[in-house]
């Protein structure tokens, strides 16, 4: 979990002198979801990410849920981006999707986010799914950062969300109410996202829940 510092630093608006700007909706989605971001990558290539999972609610997903994701291309009547999740060398599909729209790490990274506060704290996971759609359209600021990548420093952007903040259901969530999103990107790193973070706060400094995507390499076509 390398980036848990800067993380709650966002979070808690202690971010510091780093360089910030202010988002509309529309901007803040079209930074989020930036297409063609899979575009310089090459058909032959894939990315690979790590997913690590604490879940103090359920346990058993948090252990389910942390190993790789892969995503690959597979060339039909249109480039599709395949997703793959590894684990104990054990493969699972998790969609295939047009490579020309973007790279559909985020769309994964908020499903299973909808996925596992439904399954943690109950709750209908289409009021969840809608409350997250509504706060990826709401102004936001996006912080201006740094992050090492294959040894060197690369500029960073990262944009938390609060999807539940104000919500007059947030008590009945278990903790839940008080969720962050972050995302960061960068220019440098192929694919578009450094990293996708989703934390539930707990006492003492443990997390009720945390989900944490890195991007990991660029490998060629048939590598794990």
């Amino acid at each position: 979990m390398r980036k848990t510092m800067l993380f709650a630093a966002l979070c808690l608006g202690l971010a510091g002198p780093a360089a910030a700007e202010t988002l509309d909706g529309q901007e803040t989605y079209d930074l989020l979801f930036r297409s063609g971001t899979l575009d310089p990558v090459g058909k032959d290539k894939a990315l690979s990410y790590t997913r690590e999972v604490v879940n103090a609610l359920k346990p058993e997903s948090a252990v389910r849920d942390t190993g790789t994701i892969r995503l690959s291309f597979e060339e039909q009547q249109a480039l599709m981006a395949e997703l793959e999740f590894l684990q104990n060398g054990k493969h699972r599909g998790l969609g295939k999707f047009p490579a020309s729209v973007g790279n559909p790490m985020i769309m994964f990274f908020y499903e299973s986010v909808v996925r596992d506060m439904a399954e943690a704290a109950g709750g209908s996971p289409f009021y969840i799914r809608n409350r997250v759609k509504e706060a990826l359209i709401r102004p936001s600021e996006v912080v201006e950062g740094e992050a090492t990548l294959d040894g060197r420093t690369v500029p960073t952007k990262t944009v938390v969300l609060h999807p539940f903040e104000g919500d007059p259901n947030s008590d009945r969530m278990q903790g839940f109410g008080e969720l962050a999103l972050a995302v960061t990107m960068s220019e440098d790193v192929p694919g578009w996202y450094m990293s996708f973070v989703a934390e539930v706060p707990g006492e003492e400094g443990a997390p009720v829940y945390r989900s944490e995507i890195d991007f990991e390499s660029l490998e060629a076509e048939g590598a794990e």
